[in-house]
């Protein structure tokens, strides 16, 4: 019995199963036939929610051919594309810009009532026009949509005269708005906004509605020097009122809209005449403060024309060379770089072929729906796809979430994942990933004919079907007859190309030209200047011709072999390290010259291991991780990477004289750069600028000079307070003239009288926000210097050490100490907030001066050869603590720790056989060159 009721149970069960199965199953080919069934019809069949939808005219489609502006010749003949319909209107309000300004008769309030009036239908319109056609000025702003839209529209326009506020629904009149055409190019009605420049561009991409006359109040900060130029600072500022900026990104499509939208427009408008009224008030009381006879420069006639400047922009559609290029371009480089590279060069080449297709897909997918980029498919989802390649629906859904989740976006939290658009034509992203798509250039007309062309899966509209007039047309040709691309993009190609042109190798910096011993032993590469020394001086005779290469006549000191050095004796290629890029290469240091410049010369004399070639992008790269790693290294030895703060030496006298003297040190002085700059536009500018921002830069200056009242020849010492040599000889020729001869005072005589000028620094760390715009100065200020110290980076030789050689490097050596020769201004006391200031002046006339720490010992001296500008005082203060501390063993040490960092950064898969991370840079000098380590005592007895 019990056998009997086991075996019944058991056939249960396994029924059960087969019929839950054969449910599932069905379920499963149900969903499959719905999800087959809304895959071939297009999600815009029932999407209702896009109200362009309705427009029955558009000035700007999604297709690829150029906007076509208002013409105003009754001729009938075409206006060139480029030509603005208000041109000659704008150009008169340039040359003679109107000077009524006074925008609110008498004490007007500025509170905003209640009361707005909703314009939604044409009669309304024209009523409006009417009231806006008898007023001197009003206030305008926009609110744009851009999520579910290619080129974006406009939503609301909010208009505000002195008496009522307007909200204009230009999405129902959408096709009306012209009506405002004439009152917005009145030039005698005065047309206030914030931040015009997009806002001219929309008025004419949409309605063909153009600015004449304009007052921006952004504009006017930027005359004024204000502290910030947001609306959100002057209503806060002028008005006393706060407004929710969030409330821009909200759908302005929605209708009605809600009580805060309608609230933030019509205060974005209402305020405005009141600002503007203010502003102009205060630019007629600078004109009225600063009245030079020779001053030609007039605050409010300067607003006017900036603002009016503005009005002259055309619209023009952005147009590549085929869809999503410049999209491509961008996320492969930056995924690339993140990632260090790829692993091979076919990996790279499928990645940035799958990306291509991906963006060119999701370009014209928006155009054909007239969705935002962001909307069809986000950046990531492409890079994360193109990376996995998955080949499955499946996989594909799975992917693109996955992506968007792993992305924080302000409008994540309400975009479908994937979007519909890849939901209803899946089928697309898989054949391109899984490559079906045969010839690229055919998928332009693939998708098109498949979307819009007989019994295609997209409704048509107004603004996709000039798409399908043109699908013959190849966009490459479109491109080039239609326009050229937007200028941004040029801009940045033309930027790289010319620092390209300006800082790469001008030719090759490897000869591979081959040195052999007397017994014909390989002893190095070098360039061709090094063999016709020796030549020249018949210490070496010619073996080959092609490439070049010689046999010393004389037993040189050392051997590769010997000293670890198998790296000298290798050919190497005039390539990018980082990605084999030969059309350009820059030399980078790998160890940065802030610190190398400091090592000692038996250290760094012919050594070109750590000297290598980069492309632009891979030395973008490296730069930035070695920037990263100098913040680490400053943390590490607890030394800042810039000096802080510098104060006149007199005033630091006075200081160190008090009770309080450390306090008082710490909280005098002033950035040497923001002094530099402070001088220089008092310099230029001071007569011109307005009092308060006058005011504020002779406060710095006078804070480096104790406060006391300054004079121009004050200002001409103060820009040069902390340059290098370098740096001095570059104003110098900048000026066409020499500070040592007309501004600084002559030291021979200070020193007679007692009273030479010195400059105090307060080390604190305040300004850490100034590190990029130092250290920019700094590697334009050591460009040259990189490239004239290492003469022989391309092939060093590490034999050539007899006493001739010596000769050479002597005199090389002479050369780069006068490149960072001693500056004009002698001695510069160092104080930390910690640390009592200590000068002492040697019998050479010149001031050492020391961090000392309280209980009197000197920690480090500071060289006053050295920019204040920049990383070296840091530097050389690294190299110092290291070479005290461990020798010469810590700064091999050093320089194997930022190989680690150029490695991890770059990932370099072309570097020379022969280097090394862990490279010594052991090498033995012969008797008599100036490197031996045993001539240092004589050869730096000067210092």
């Amino acid at each position: 019995m019990e056998s009997r009721w086991k075996m019944r149970v058991i056939a249960i069960t396994i029924g059960t199963v087969m019929a839950l199965s054969i449910v599932y199953s069905a379920h499963l080919r149900r969903r499959r036939r719905k999800q087959k069934r809304s895959r071939s019809s297009c999600y815009l069949q029932s999407d209702q929610t896009k109200p362009q939808q309705a427009f029955k005219r558009v000035l700007a489609d999604n297709s690829y051919s150029p906007f076509k502006h208002l013409k105003l010749n009754e001729s009938g003949e075409e206006n060139a594309l480029n030509s603005h319909p208000y041109e000659a209107e704008i150009s008169a309000l340039l040359e003679n810009p109107q000077l009524e300004f006074s925008f609110l008769n008498g004490s007007t309030d500025s509170k905003m009532s209640e009361e707005y009036t909703w314009i939604e239908t044409e009669s309304q319109l024209k009523e409006l026009l009417g009231v806006l056609s008898k007023e001197r000025v009003f206030a305008v702003d926009t609110e744009q949509h851009s999520l579910r839209s290619f080129l974006g529209f406009t939503s609301l326009i909010q208009i505000s005269t002195q008496k009522e506020d307007y909200l204009v629904d230009s999405i129902a009149l959408h096709d009306s708005m012209g009506v405002l055409r004439t009152v917005f190019a009145d030039p005698s009605i005065c047309k206030v906004f914030h931040g015009a420049d997009n806002d001219v561009l929309w008025l004419q991409r949409d309605f063909h509605i153009y600015v004449v006359n304009l007052f921006d109040t952004a504009k006017a900060c930027e005359v004024l020097s204000k502290p910030q130029k947001s609306l959100a600072y002057l209503l806060e500022t002028y008005c006393g009122v706060s407004t929710n900026k969030l409330l821009q990104r909200e759908d302005w499509r929605q209708r009605p809209l809600s009580k805060e939208m309608v609230q933030y427009a019509r205060m974005d408008a209402h305020y405005l005449l009141y600002i503007a009224n203010c502003l102009i008030a205060e630019l007629q009381q600078q004109d009225t403060e600063i009245s030079c006879p020779d001053d030609k420069f007039n605050f409010v006639l300067e607003a006017s024309r900036r603002s009016n400047m503005i009005c002259l922009q055309l619209y023009t559609k952005e147009v590549e060379a085929f869809p999503g290029e410049s999209a491509a371009s961008s996320l492969s480089s930056r995924h690339l770089n993140s990632q260090g590279g790829v692993s091979s060069i076919s990996c790279k080449t499928q990645f940035q072929d799958l990306v291509r297709r991906l963006c060119a897909w999701r370009d014209l997918m928006a155009r054909v729906h007239d969705e935002s980029l962001r909307y069809v498919l986000s950046d990531q989802a492409i890079v994360t796809l193109a990376d996995r390649a998955p080949m499955t629906s499946a996989e594909i859904f799975s992917t693109i979430t996955q992506a968007d989740l792993s992305v924080e976006l302000s409008f994540n939290s309400f975009l479908l994942s994937p979007s519909p658009v890849v939901c209803s034509h899946l089928n697309d992203v898989c054949s391109l990933l899984q490559d079906k798509i045969g010839n690229f250039n055919d998928l332009f007309p693939m998708i098109l004919q498949k979307c819009l062309g007989p019994g295609g899966s997209c409704p048509f509209s107004v603004l996709n079907y000039a798409l399908l007039v043109n699908c013959n047309l190849k966009v490459t040709v479109a491109s080039k007859q239609n326009g050229e691309r937007s200028s941004k993009q040029a801009a940045r190609k033309s930027s790289r190309d010319l620092f390209v042109q300006k800082f790469s190798c001008k030719s090759p910096v490897y000869h591979n030209c081959r040195i052999y011993a007397n017994d014909g032993r390989l002893l190095c590469y070098c360039d061709r200047r090094k063999l016709e020394w020796y030549l020249l001086r018949d210490l070496a005779k010619l073996m080959d011709e092609n490439p070049p290469a010689i046999m010393l006549l004389f037993e040189p000191k050392g051997r590769p072999e010997d000293e670890d050095n198998d790296f000298y004796i290798q050919s190497k290629k005039n390539i990018c390290v980082g990605c084999g890029e030969g059309n350009h290469y820059l030399r980078y240091r790998i160890i940065p010259s802030c610190y190398r410049i400091h090592f000692p010369e038996h250290l760094k004399s012919h050594r070109s291991h750590d000297i290598v070639l980069l492309c632009v992008d891979c030395h973008e790269v490296a730069h930035a991780a070695a920037e990263r790693y100098k913040k680490q290294v400053a943390a590490e030895f607890g030394i800042p990477l810039f000096v802080s703060k510098v104060v006149d030496s007199k005033q630091a006298q006075v200081i160190s004289g008090s009770s309080e003297s450390a306090t008082n040190l710490e909280e005098a002085g002033v950035s040497p750069l923001q002094l530099r700059t402070a001088a220089m536009a008092l310099l230029r500018h001071g007569p011109r600028m307005p009092s308060k921002r006058r005011e504020e830069l002779k406060q710095i200056v006078m804070s480096y000079y104790g406060g006391r009242e300054i004079t121009e020849v004050d200002l001409e010492m103060a820009l040069l307070v902390g340059m290098s040599p370098h740096e001095r000889r570059r104003l110098e020729k900048k000026k066409g003239l020499s500070f040592k001869q007309s501004i600084l005072p002559n030291v021979e005589q200070e020193n007679n009288i007692g009273c030479m000028e010195t400059s105090s620094i307060v080390d604190a760390s305040e300004l850490s926000a100034l590190d990029g715009s130092h250290n920019t100065e700094v590697k334009a200020c050591c460009r040259k210097e990189d490239r004239e110290t290492d003469a022989d980076v391309g092939d060093s030789s590490i034999c050539a050490d007899s006493g001739i050689d010596g000769e050479i490097s002597s005199t090389k050596g002479n050369a780069n100490s006068d490149e960072y020769g001693v500056s004009d201004t002698k001695g510069v006391n160092v104080v930390n907030s910690e640390d009592n200031c200590e000068s002492r002046s040697p019998s050479d006339g010149t001031v050492d001066l020391y961090h000392t720490k309280h209980d009197g010992t000197a920690r480090h001296k500071h060289n006053s050869k050295l920019s204040l500008l920049g990383h070296g005082p840091h530097g050389k203060q690294v190299v110092d603590h290291l070479q005290k501390e461990y020798g010469d063993d810590g700064i091999r040490q050093f320089c194997q720790r930022w190989r680690q960092v150029f490695v991890e950064a770059v990932h370099p898969r072309f570097l020379p056989a022969g280097w090394d991370v862990m490279h010594s840079g052991r090498r033995d000098f012969g008797e008599f060159s100036v490197y031996n380590p045993a001539k240092k005592p004589s050869a730096t007895g000067k210092d």
